[in-house]
């Protein structure tokens, strides 16, 4: 997926994503190269997550078992 496609979704600028994505190539959480995004450290991006992640992600697997 190009830059475009995730900045219209969170509703921010492409410069931004190319920032955040850089930030978590750093961290070592993922790869990414053009077009694609490999997820290299889940936990680690977990706990970098806001901690509104794990309230979501409770809602949508009660939702969704």
């Amino acid at each position: 997926m190009l830059q475009e496609f995730p900045a219209q979704m969170l509703g921010v600028r492409r410069p931004s994503v190319s920032v955040a994505a850089g930030m978590l190539r750093k961290a070592g959480f993922i790869r990414y190269t053009r077009g694609t995004v490999a997820i290299l450290g889940r936990d680690g991006l977990e706990a970098a997550a806001c901690p509104c992640y794990g309230v979501i992600k409770a809602e949508f697997d009660r939702l969704l078992p």
